[in-house]
């Protein structure tokens, strides 16, 4: 399959996996990209993803027109290095989202199900609880000698 762009879907690498995360303008995808950079993640992309299908994974990868380029709020856009990789979970962003998650629902991109939480963004230990949620209900990183 070929690749395609989502819009409005920020992303990141975190210990390998990318970890994608969705929102409406100013809902603060950026900011919680920005604090798990600040905690070792890497850029994939800031408002725009590639994404393709290779075997049965979804990879993330930068887009082609703002790779590398972040915006920091009230600051302007910065330019940080970029990874890509399997992508593991995605994070939609909703100041309602249930306090425990009782079910995980997916989502089917390009024809792979990817595990989505609700996630309520905007509080000091975003990035932390992001790391958590990739690490409970993320897909595992491919084994050895299978294609990412």
């Amino acid at each position: 399959m070929s690749a395609q762009v989502l819009a409005n879907v920020t992303a990141v690498v975190v210990d390998g996996q990318v970890l994608l995360i969705e929102g409406p303008p100013g809902a603060g995808k950026s900011a919680l990209a920005l604090a798990l950079i600040d905690r070792g993640a890497v850029l994939v992309g800031d408002d725009a993803v590639t994404i393709a299908r290779r075997d049965d994974r979804l990879h993330g990868s930068p887009p082609p027109n703002t790779a590398g380029l972040v915006e920091v709020r009230n600051v302007g856009v910065i330019e940080l290095p970029v990874g890509e990789g399997p992508v593991a979970l995605l994070l939609a962003l909703d100041p309602g989202a249930a306090r425990f998650p009782l079910e995980i629902a997916t989502r089917t991109i390009a024809g792979v199900a990817i595990p989505v939480l609700p996630f309520a963004p905007g509080d000091a230990a975003q990035a932390l609880r992001a790391e958590h949620a990739l690490r409970e209900h993320g897909l595992p990183l491919p084994k050895p000698g299978e294609s990412a």
